[in-house]
């Protein structure tokens, strides 16, 4: 039977390194969309590969840079489809 040994100072102890185009995505995200989604996919796949931490990081660039996106979208496509719409109404 084995026991764990815990080190006297685990506050102390190794951590994983921090993927920093984690948080390159994350301010990108806010600078340039497209930007921001593709340093934030990429992020993902360095951290699922090496073990890294910030996952956090870049799927919260990803959720803000598709919500800009998707929102961005609607308000084009929308404005426009809802103007014609009210016009063909009078």
């Amino acid at each position: 039977m084995s026991t764990a040994v815990v080190p006297r100072d685990h506050h102390l102890a190794e951590q994983a390194a921090f993927n920093s185009l984690a948080a390159i995505a994350l301010a990108l995200s806010f600078v340039t969309i497209i930007g921001g989604i593709v340093c934030g996919h990429v992020a993902l796949s360095q951290i699922a590969r090496s073990g890294e931490r910030g996952r956090w990081m870049a799927v919260l660039a990803l959720v803000i840079g598709y919500g800009i996106a998707i929102g961005t979208a609607l308000l084009v496509i929308g404005l426009p489809l809802g103007a014609f719409v009210l016009h063909l109404a009078r």
